[in-house]
């Protein structure tokens, strides 16, 4: 369900939204499914998925077959997608300074700060969403 948070999904877009969790997988026992009709993720969106679902693949699917298949991966700087959870740190100010961090780990998720090396973790991630 996090993945529907963070995509914004409310349930009351127009179009069908399924989700399936707990799904047999031959890859990872199991695997939970959102599909989206009638929307394709733009790359910002597919680099939220990857902070919370390292492992994610998206399929786009036309006309019921799968037309291309996308394995996410955490790009090793975040740019601009989550803020900083010190409440001091520079990109928290009223100056013109976008968010920027490294991923020192993807699993368990770390991410440092540029500005002020504050670590945050997944749980941090998911409060922004």
């Amino acid at each position: 369900m996090d993945v529907v948070n963070i995509l914004g999904i409310t349930g009351r877009e127009e179009g069908t939204i399924t989700i399936a969790i707990n799904v047999p997988s031959k890859r990872c026992k199991v695997k939970d499914i959102v599909k989206i009709e009638d929307r394709e993720l733009n790359p910002q969106e597919v680099h939220k998925i990857a902070l919370l679902a390292p492992h994610a693949t998206i399929n786009i699917i036309r006309g019921y077959k799968v037309v291309k298949k996308q394995e996410v991966k955490l790009p090793n700087v975040i740019e601009s997608i989550v803020k900083c959870a010190n409440p001091v740190c520079i990109s928290n100010s009223n100056e013109p300074v976008r968010s920027k961090f490294y991923v020192d780990s993807e699993e368990p998720l770390l991410l440092r700060c540029h500005y002020c090396g504050y670590m945050m973790e997944k749980k941090d991630v998911l409060l922004q969403f």
